[in-house]
């Protein structure tokens, strides 16, 4: 029986969404105990247990004993049961059918009846470090070699599952009610654990959840949900600018619906072949030794098997903007050294070595388009040129999904609906391409041949032509000069909010831009630069961890994305921002991911 209590469980609106908070915190006493009854240690044996990290629906814990080092995950009740139970199921597939380095499951409860009040799984501690914090200081070799192995660990998970051919149908294993993942039996999907179903009021929505029997039947709940979602607030909308964009959000969802059928058939039997699909393989969820060879692949607590077509993709660390020139250290601007005084472990900073962010953006770029070529490579050789083939037909699958994707994340809904209606017209196009450049129509004729019918011819805006020097040049200055709106140093009003009552700054400073990383994140990103010109309310305290902060902005093409860095935090904050330009006026809220601050007064 499953228990469907979600007690400690909250959602917030970051206006980005909802995000879970903790109404109550795991006892880390409890934890312990705990982990001595599930490592059977006596009273009297040392274990220690620390907190190590913060996930978006859980909290990690290190473990330490005579039985080694381990990892306790407290997960937060946003999919009670399902989520640790499909979790522990995938981890002991993979670690029983691969030879991909997973932590071993030593112990679990999917229910909150237990000292803790929450589900939690026990695991063992996989050795090495984020590769996200010695990608920098790897080799070219080292960064192929890391690649070459994840396109054999990528090979392996195509081929895991009943008889070696995968599975049949769209879900979480070992999920629902009938599951048993203490089983030896191959798990089979089971209703699907994603933050897409599961996020906020969402969880309440009636549709289904899975399994699902083809990529027609969950892109179709995928997309009643949205629908759900914004009618929902639609109705609750008070301003002209706020209906404006739900029923342009509405209107998009809908053609995304009536297209669904023509992309993907509607009656499929046996149930569509699927994969299990690892979507979040970044270099945060990669573990490397000294050498850069991988140690340990982490982050499976959303994994689920998943149509073929989606595992054509490049996994998530190759995926961005493409860039053949490797870019030149000199034509970057240099910064100030880090001081001393401040941390520099890997944990917990990334060495710039003097040169702006813009720099090791670019450079990442160039690696990612490189390396992309010697993924591709590997699955062909492993896989024979069938593969090449899966990818080229899979591609207008892989952008319908990622038109369904920010449809529903409202990012960029005015092209994401000029490329449904490309496609609509036959007119197959790059879903990337238009989200970059955009589709520009030409007008018509005047004065049209007698019995002719009016057509528009398609293009896309090109950036004016250049040298090639020159224009990488022209690149770095556009992104390093360029402010958010207009020119000079605008002012921002920034609240921070630490508690009650409401901590308020106002900033002085310039927007430094640069490009976007991911290929699935298409959105502009800004640095502030400036100083404290005063404090309102009673006193702000200065955070004490490292902080960045992303910014919701409102702009012509619906809702787009900015980043604030502040540089010298001492602890979490939510901000929120409304700033003036001309006649402008930017509103938007954020919440704090990650950054460092040593004082109040100077931020720039």
């Amino acid at each position: 029986m499953r228990h469907p209590t979600r007690d400690g469980l909250s959602w917030d609106d970051n206006g980005l969404g909802p995000v879970a908070r903790w109404t109550r915190q795991p006892d880390i006493e409890a934890i312990e105990r705990v982990c001595r009854r599930a490592l059977k240690l006596n009273h009297n044996v040392d274990c220690t247990v620390q907190p190590h990290a913060n996930g978006e629906f859980s909290k990690l814990y290190a473990v330490d004993s005579i039985r080694g080092k381990h990892i306790i995950r407290i997960s937060l009740p946003v999919d009670p049961g399902n989520k640790t139970l499909g979790e522990v199921s995938t981890l002991r597939l993979v670690h029983r059918m691969t030879d991909i380095p997973v932590p071993k499951v030593i112990a679990w409860d999917e229910t909150p009846n237990n000292e803790l009040g929450f589900e939690w799984l026990l695991m063992e501690m996989m050795p090495g470090k984020l590769a996200h914090y010695r990608w920098r200081k790897m080799t070219d070799a080292q960064k192929e070699i890391l690649t070459k192995r994840v396109a054999e660990f990528h090979t392996q998970l195509l081929r895991c599952g009943n008889l070696g051919q995968g599975f049949r149908s769209i879900g979480t294993l070992g999920t629902g009610i009938n599951a048993d993942c203490s089983s030896a039996v191959t798990p089979s999907p089971g209703p699907i654990v994603d933050s897409v179903f599961f996020s906020g009021p969402r969880s309440n929505y009636a549709v289904p959840r899975g399994p699902f029997d083809s990529s027609h039947d969950w892109l179709q709940a995928y997309l009643d949900l949205i629908i759900t979602e914004h009618t929902n607030v639609l109705a609750k909308s008070k301003t002209e600018d706020d209906k404006e964009h739900v029923e342009m959000v509405l209107r998009l969802a809908r053609k995304l619906l009536r297209m669904v059928h023509k992309i993907f058939p509607s009656l499929v039997f046996p149930p569509e072949h699927t994969v299990l699909w690892h979507d979040d393989l970044s270099l945060k969820n990669i573990l490397v030794d000294n050498n850069g060879r991988i140690t340990g692949v982490i982050g499976w607590e959303c994994v689920s098997t998943m149509p073929r077509w989606m595992a054509c993709q490049m996994p998530a660390f190759l995926r961005g903007a493409s860039r053949k020139q490797k870019p030149s250290r000199d034509s970057y601007t240099n910064l100030a050294p880090r001081p001393s005084s401040l941390p520099t472990s890997d944990e917990d900073h990334l060495d710039n070595e003097g040169k702006t962010e813009l720099y090791w953006i670019h450079l990442m770029e160039y690696d990612q388009t490189r390396l992309r070529e010697v993924y591709q490579s590997r699955m062909t050789q492993l896989l024979g040129p069938e593969w090449e083939k899966d990818v080229e037909e899979a591609q207008l699958k892989v952008d319908f999904l990622g038109a369904v994707s920010r449809c529903g994340t409202q990012f960029y809904p005015t092209r994401v609906e000029q490329w449904v209606d490309a496609i609509d017209r036959k007119e197959f196009v790059s879903l990337m391409q238009v989200l970059r450049k955009g589709i520009k129509k030409e007008k018509p004729s005047m004065t049209p041949a007698a019995g002719n019918t009016t057509t528009h011819k398609v293009h896309h805006e090109r950036p004016p032509n250049g040298n090639g020097a020159s224009r990488v040049q022209q690149e770095i200055q556009r992104h390093e000069r360029m402010h958010l709106a207009g020119s000079g140093n605008p002012a921002a009003s920034v609240i921070f909010r630490t508690g009650s009552p409401t901590k308020t700054a106002t900033m002085t400073g310039s927007w430094t831009p640069s490009r976007p990383s991911s290929v699935n994140s298409h959105r502009p990103t800004t640095s502030w630069r400036g100083s404290v010109s005063g404090v309102a309310g009673s006193h702000l305290e200065t955070p004490q961890s490292p902080v960045s902060v992303h910014v919701r902005r409102r702009s012509s093409d619906g809702i787009s994305m900015t980043s604030l860095e502040l540089p010298n935090p001492r602890s979490p904050v939510n901000v929120h921002i409304r700033r003036n330009s001309g006649s402008t006026c930017v509103s938007a809220t954020s919440s704090v991911v990650s950054g460092t601050t040593a004082s109040l007064t100077k931020l720039g």
